[in-house]
């Protein structure tokens, strides 16, 4: 577990689903994430994202009334991207909460951790490159976009524009 000033980064409870599902679920708030996802595929989510428990993959909960704002956190940078194997750090914010700086919060936080607790030099992310926010969060976090890993994601082969990704280093402090 870890503590920002606002928010407790957590692994994910079972009563975290529904907001977590929610969360998932919008088009809109997943528009730029490959889709909104049913049941069944939040559910896999969840299911694949507990393997990176070691990296610390969780919820973000507000440390003022509990509630599950996001998930955030460090996992291994997917099969067939050019991070693969490479420490990467991704978030989602449930779109009440966008604007709120929380994804910055939990992002730093995990980053923190990971300088603290890892020994890989780097920390990558990939996004889509329409996917504006999380480009410009990036950047406050101090990554710098390295064009040479930018590639286009076959997880998204069926929309061109959502398939060209970017790719964002940050170097250990």
């Amino acid at each position: 577990m870890i503590r920002t000033e606002r928010l407790i980064l957590r692994p994910p409870v079972a009563g975290d689903r529904p907001a977590l599902y929610a969360m998932w679920g919008d088009p809109l708030g997943m528009a730029d994430l490959g889709g909104a996802k049913d049941k069944a595929a939040c559910a896999a989510t969840l299911a694949r994202h507990a393997g990176y428990a070691p990296l610390g993959f969780g919820v973000v909960e507000r440390c003022a009334d509990g509630r599950v704002v996001g998930h955030v956190g460090l996992k291994p940078g997917a099969p067939d991207t050019p991070i693969v194997g490479l420490l990467e750090i991704g978030w989602i914010v449930a779109r009440p909460f966008w604007g709120s700086g929380y994804a910055r919060e939990a992002a730093q936080g995990w980053l923190d951790w990971a300088w603290a607790n890892r020994a890989e030099p780097a920390v990558y992310a990939i996004t889509a490159r329409r996917n504006v926010a999380s480009r410009r969060l990036m950047e406050r976090l101090g990554m710098r976009h390295v064009p040479a890993m930018d590639f286009l994601h076959p997880a998204h082969s069926d929309d061109p524009d959502l398939a060209d990704s970017v790719t964002y280093r940050i170097d250990r402090p």
